[in-house]
C-alpha cells in the first residue's frame, strides 16, 4: 500500500498513536513546509505526517507555504493524503462534533499563491478541478468511519475562506446561497495543489462551531467552546486514521 500522508489541522499537531517515530526537515523548491515530517507505523503501516499550522499551530492560514507542505508529502514518497480540518457548519444539521468528508469545494480566498505552474521555466498545465476530491481515498474515509463506528457524512460543499478571522453572519448566509455546507480556511489552495501534483486527496472535516449567525450562535461565536469540541473530536479522528491506514476501507 502507498504511504499514507496526514495533514493534521487545527487540534491535531500530532498523532498520539503513533510508533517508531522519527522526524525528519525537508526542504523544497518552493521554501520549508510548515514543519519537520513526522514518520511513523500507525496499525502497523507507515505513514507521514505534518502540521499544516506548524509545531505549535503558530501560522496562520493565509501565511501557510501550502506549495512546499505538498511538494514535501509528495518527494517523501506519499502518494494518498487525508487532510483533517476543522469548520464550521453552516447547514443546521451539522451539530458541533460532526464529522463530514466533502465532495465539492468553493474557493472565496484571494492572494495565496495557488499553482505549481506559475514559473518561467516551467511548461503552462491545466488540471480538471470538476471533482476536487480523490473518490478512492473519500471511499477509504467512508468506509473506515463505518469500521470506527462513525457517522460521516457523505459529500457536501466545503467554502475557504481567507482567515484568521472568523466570517460575518452575512458572509455565512451568502455562502449558504451558494451551495456551501461548511466553512473553514485552508482546504484551498492545498486541495487544487495536490490535484496539480499527482496526489489522491480527500478531506476530514471536524465541525467545531456552527457558523456565524447559525442556530444558537445567531449574535456571536465562543471560542473556548470551539476548542473543547475539537479536543473531544480529535480522538475519533485519530481512531478513524488508523483505520484507513490499517487497511480498513481499503
Amino acid at each position: 500500500m502507498p504511504l499514507l500522508g496526514i495533514i493534521g489541522g487545527s487540534g491535531l499537531n500530532r498523532i498520539a498513536a503513533l510508533e517508531d517515530v522519527r522526524r525528519e526537515i525537508l526542504s523544497t523548491p518552493y521554501g520549508e513546509p510548515s514543519a519537520a515530517l513526522t514518520f511513523g507505523r500507525l496499525r502497523g503501516a507507515e505513514v507521514v505526517f505534518l502540521a499544516r499550522h506548524g509545531d505549535g499551530h503558530v501560522i496562520a492560514p493565509h501565511r501557510i507555504n501550502y506549495r512546499a507542505n505538498i511538494r514535501a508529502l509528495h518527494d517523501c514518497g506519499a502518494r494518498d493524503v487525508v487532510a483533517v480540518t476543522t469548520a464550521g457548519g453552516i447547514l443546521e444539521d451539522l451539530e458541533p462534533g460532526a464529522l463530514v468528508v466533502p465532495d465539492q469545494i468553493i474557493d472565496y480566498t484571494h492572494g495565496r499563491t495557488s499553482t505549481f505552474f506559475d514559473g518561467v521555466d516551467q511548461p503552462l498545465d491545466h488540471v480538471d478541478f470538476t471533482q476536487p476530491f480523490c473518490e478512492t481515498m473519500r471511499g477509504r474515509l467512508l468506509r473506515a468511519g463505518a469500521d470506527a463506528g462513525e457517522r460521516l457524512r457523505d459529500g457536501g460543499v466545503y467554502g475557504a475562506t481567507q482567515g484568521p478571522r472568523l466570517e460575518t453572519a452575512a458572509e455565512i448566509r451568502r455562502m449558504a446561497c451558494d451551495g456551501a455546507g461548511i466553512v473553514g480556511m485552508t482546504g484551498m489552495p492545498e486541495a487544487a495543489l495536490a490535484r496539480e501534483m499527482g496526489l489522491c486527496y480527500a478531506m476530514l472535516a471536524v465541525v467545531v462551531n456552527a457558523a456565524a449567525g447559525v442556530g444558537g450562535n445567531r449574535d456571536g461565536i465562543a471560542l473556548g467552546d470551539i476548542r473543547a469540541v475539537s479536543g473531544a473530536a480529535m480522538k475519533r479522528v485519530e481512531v478513524i486514521l488508523g483505520m484507513v491506514a490499517g487497511g480498513h476501507g481499503g
